[in-house]
C-alpha cells in the first residue's frame, strides 16, 4: 500500500488533518482529522512510501509500549479508515 499522491498531513487549528492538494482536494474535498498516534503513523507510512500494516505495526511497538496483537490490530483499524476514505491505494 501507498499513500495516494496529493493527500498531506497537516496541523491545522492544533488538530492534526488529512487533506488534499491540486486535484486530490478537487475529488476528496473533506480533511480527515487524526488522533496523535494515526497522525505519527501517517508519517510513518509516507516515509517508508510503500507500507504494510506488519511494517508500521512494527514501527508502532518500536515506538510506544504497546504488544504486537494491539500494534496489529491498531494499524489495521487506521488502513481501514484510510482505504474507507481513498487517501491509500
Amino acid at each position: 500500500m501507498k499513500i495516494k499522491k496529493g493527500f498531506v498531513l497537516r496541523e491545522v487549528c492544533g488538530e492534526r488533518v488529512i487533506m488534499g492538494e491540486g486535484l486530490g482536494a478537487i475529488n476528496f474535498g473533506k480533511m480527515l482529522a487524526l488522533n496523535e498516534t494515526a497522525g505519527w503513523l501517517w508519517k510513518q507510512a509516507q516515509a517508508m512510501g510503500d507500507f504494510t500494516i506488519e511494517a508500521l505495526a512494527d514501527k508502532l511497538c518500536e515506538e510506544y509500549d504497546v504488544t504486537a496483537d494491539e500494534a496489529r490490530k491498531d494499524v489495521a483499524d487506521i488502513i481501514t479508515e484510510w482505504q474507507n476514505v481513498s487517501v491509500i491505494e
